[in-house]
């Protein structure tokens, strides 16, 4: 599966692969062999195998405002 299918854009591969590297930062255990000790490479590497995808929100929540008018 390539990388292009899995997320939205480039910006989202970066998140995500920003997102999975902190976990392996923090202890979470590689889900597929890679040549790189690095954690950023090792989440590029799984998100390009498949082993990691993201789930994109359907529908952005609106901001609210709180105007407090006295």
């Amino acid at each position: 599966m390539a990388a292009e299918e899995v997320l939205f854009n480039k910006y989202s591969l970066v998140k995500g692969a920003a997102r999975r590297a902190r976990q392996l930062q923090s202890g979470a255990p590689p889900l597929s062999n890679s040549k790189s000790m690095k954690a950023c490479r090792v989440a590029q590497d799984e998100i390009k195998q498949g082993h990691v995808t993201f789930v994109l929100p359907k529908k952005i929540a609106e901001p609210t405002l709180d105007i407090f008018v006295r």
